[in-house]
């Protein structure tokens, strides 16, 4: 039977809202040296793919300009060099754009066995929010079985991976959600504390949470005026990680604090680091996360699912801020 030559895809004709998605007919991919392609079942709706239909996060060199940055699916083709993977393999993918399309091609280093016992939709998402909490939270925050871990924004995607896996590796966790239904949400996952942000101050309730004890880590997506509140609310030697800047990336504090509490600010951006240090990252998630996964201490929080056609509805879902969990895109017509 011969190859069939085109797919379906989103494009983003112009940078603007969400209606501006549209669904194309892409040529498929083809595998590479090193790369796989991936007959995509289900990808993740993240925030960069907002910022990017906004026009504010243009892809790196050489990526898709087809958003999505995580897919599952079966693998269709392998390229040259390919080892680990064989046609009709379960896999999820880390990319850095073309996943919200019937085919993705991947870097073998980024692709990770679809983990027992997720399905694939499942499987759309874990690879971004498990790449990022586990570089951020564990690598550069450095969180230790009994400290104390901060996360704001924490029925997120990023924050529902975050409260398990910090869980599962013997941290305590704090929240700060916007609702007490999210709120409540945070602590069937395991929180021990969430603070409505909408009407407690955040650094009281870190202070009443931890008996005066602080935050020794703390995952931040907010930025603004967040920066000068993290500082107030750390532990001394603590970790402040900046992951994003929704309100904003540009504050002002008093340095004398960090100094103080002799205080580490840190912080990444994920899409743009080149292959081998995800393929590092890949190799430590398979060896510490995925037997988490198989032991039932960690499985995604998945919000609503949408079809590929009703990408402007899954858009506008993580952009009214009411979603706890990831949202999924999904393939089948």
């Amino acid at each position: 039977m011969a190859r069939a030559a085109t797919m379906r895809a989103v494009a983003i004709p112009e940078p603007g809202g969400p209606e501006v998605l549209t669904i194309e007919d892409r040529p498929i991919p083809v595998a590479g040296e090193g790369e796989v392609l991936i007959a995509v079942a289900a990808a993740g709706v993240n925030r960069p793919d907002v910022f990017q239909r906004k026009g504010l996060y243009p892809p790196p060199p050489g990526a898709s300009d087809v958003p999505g940055l995580e897919v599952a699916g079966l693998i269709a083709e392998v390229g040259e060099g390919v080892t680990r993977f064989r046609k009709g393999d379960e896999v999820v993918a880390l990319v850095t754009g073309g996943g919200y399309a019937e085919y993705c091609a991947a870097p073998e280093a980024t692709t990770l066995p679809l983990p027992d016992p997720l399905t694939l939709v499942e499987g759309a998402a874990i690879p971004e929010t498990t790449f990022t909490v586990w570089h951020n939270v564990f690598e550069r925050g450095g969180l230790r079985p009994g400290e104390w871990l901060l996360i704001h924004g924490g029925t997120s995607g990023i924050g529902t991976t975050a409260i398990q896996l910090a869980k599962a590796f013997g941290a305590f966790v704090i929240v700060t959600a916007g609702s007490e239904e999210k709120c409540e949400a945070a602590k069937r996952l395991g929180a021990d504390a969430a603070v409505n942000y909408r009407n407690e101050d955040f650094v009281e309730g870190v202070k009443k949470a931890t008996r005066g004890q602080w935050a020794n880590v703390i995952l931040d997506m907010v930025g603004g005026d967040y920066l000068a509140r993290n500082i107030a609310a750390a532990a001394p030697d603590a970790r402040i990680v900046q992951i994003s800047t929704l309100a904003g990336a540009t504050t002002s504090i008093d340095l004398r604090q960090i100094m103080q509490k002799r205080l580490t600010l840190t912080g990444s951006t994920l899409r743009p680091r080149p292959v081998r240090f995800k393929a590092e990252l890949a190799r430590t998630l398979q060896e510490t996360v995925w037997p988490i996964i198989k032991q039932g201490r960690y499985k995604p929080v998945i919000d609503k699912i949408f079809p590929l056609e009703e990408v402007v509805d899954a858009h506008r879902r993580i952009e009214d801020g009411e979603h706890i969990g990831k949202i999924i895109l999904t393939m089948a017509e």
